[in-house]
């Protein structure tokens, strides 16, 4: 978390500078670019309103697997190996020297729009039971929603048994806004973004229904019964926060708990927020954003009851997946989280936010905003080395290393 002197791809790191809408929206080819307004939370020991100096440092990318089709999430096996997700709906077995296995047994899954494969989580106890946990598109185009499906790696590493799905949101009518990040608990507990689907943004702000929320579950697919709204009449039990667009993010302090969610925003205001049970995050009643054909959603930024952001996009980076950095291999940046953007041109890139013991945010750092790569996840690797699965002319798993 202190000042460690590192770059971008053989280019000047930039930080806080963005560029454009949000990549995963019915509307996002047409981009925009302008500096990135960046407010970080009131209590931050040095508040930043618009951008800090450049920091002479170099990152690199080594490929691991290439030529893979928007690959979506990724998870470290015990043995060093990965497991990758593809959204069209492979799952693959990816060795350090970058060979690929096309793991068996796997669901059916809606691969339209943005539908079809989204994360992969290791049980906590997957050393001795070998269950993994894949979120994804199930359904058909009128009628979808996100699920997880449970099921045992075999022991030869080459295919799924038996399994099955432990849980189905709501149905929707659209192959849009999945969510689709899943984070273990403490607890054993079981979180599970979930979107808007891009035209429900209205039912964000209930708890009757699960779009626009995150969820928490036992591994079984059960409820927990202290969930917030557990006992609330007409309420969904599975919901443990709400008021959420479309949540890309999702990561979970081993210490103290605190647990960091990001979502995409519309155009413009893409937000990191600390999630608290029952809080109501605020889309659609206030945002930072508006449509894509320029037109107010609101003109209220704030409300009571409703939960300020952390940290504001606008324009938006299109944030997806994020890894809260623990290693050795960099420790002055034990505790900053690492957060990958896709839109471009500027907001292609890895971002650093440096957090201090409080989870203040101090600054933000941009990396490898010249491989015009979009960085759909970040993952912290053996050894404490840090891996990312990119989009782009050269889709891929890649091993990020800084010098």
């Amino acid at each position: 978390m202190k000042y460690l002197a590192y770059m971008s791809i053989c280019a000047t790191l930039i930080s806080l500078t963005a560029c454009s809408d949000d990549k995963e929206t019915p509307n996002s080819d047409a981009g925009q670019a302008s500096a990135l307004n960046l407010d970080v939370s009131e209590t931050a020991e040095t508040p930043l309103e618009t951008s800090v100096k450049a920091m002479p440092l170099k990152a690199r990318l080594t490929p691991i697997a290439e030529g893979l089709d928007v690959p979506w999430g990724l998870a470290f096996l015990p043995s060093g190996d990965m497991l990758v997700t593809e959204r069209d709906g492979r799952l693959n077995r990816i060795t350090p020297s970058g060979e690929i296995t096309q793991i068996i047994g796997t669901p059916a899954t809606l691969a339209e729009r943005q539908g079809g494969y989204f994360d992969i989580i290791l049980d906590p106890n997957f050393a001795s039971n070998r269950l993994i946990y894949l979120a994804y598109a199930k359904g058909t185009s009128d009628a979808n929603a996100t699920a997880i499906y449970k099921a045992r790696l075999n022991e030869a590493g080459t295919g799924l048994e038996a399994g099955a799905d432990i849980y189905q949101a709501d149905l929707r009518g659209t192959a849009f806004h999945f969510g689709g990040r899943l984070q273990f608990l403490a607890d054993g507990t079981l979180l599970l973004t979930l979107g808007d689907a891009y035209v429900l943004m209205e039912e964000a702000q209930s708890v009757e229904n699960t779009h626009g929320t995150i969820v928490r579950l036992n591994t079984d697919g059960s409820i927990p019964s202290d969930n917030p709204f557990y006992n609330q009449d007409g309420a969904n039990q599975a919901v443990f926060t709400y008021g959420h667009r479309n949540a890309q993010g999702l990561v979970v302090d081993p210490q103290s708990g605190v647990i960091f969610a990001h979502e995409h925003g519309p155009q413009g205001g893409d937000e990191l927020n600390i999630l608290e049970p029952g809080k109501n995050y605020g889309w659609p009643a206030i945002t930072y954003g508006i449509n894509y054909d320029g037109s107010i959603i609101t003109d209220q930024t704030e409300a009571e009851g409703m939960e300020q952001p952390v940290v504001k996009w606008v324009p938006s980076i299109a944030p997806s997946g994020m890894m809260l950095y623990s290693g050795d291999q960099y420790p002055d940046w034990q505790g900053d989280l690492f957060i990958g953007a896709m839109r471009g041109p500027a907001g292609l890139k890895l971002v650093r936010l440096d957090l201090d013991a409080d989870f203040n945010v101090l600054a933000e750092h941009a990396y490898l905003e010249e491989a015009g790569l979009a960085y759909r996840d970040v993952v912290q690797g053996p050894g404490g080395h840090i891996y990312v699965l990119a989009e782009g002319a050269d889709s891929g798993l890649y091993k990020v290393s800084f010098e």
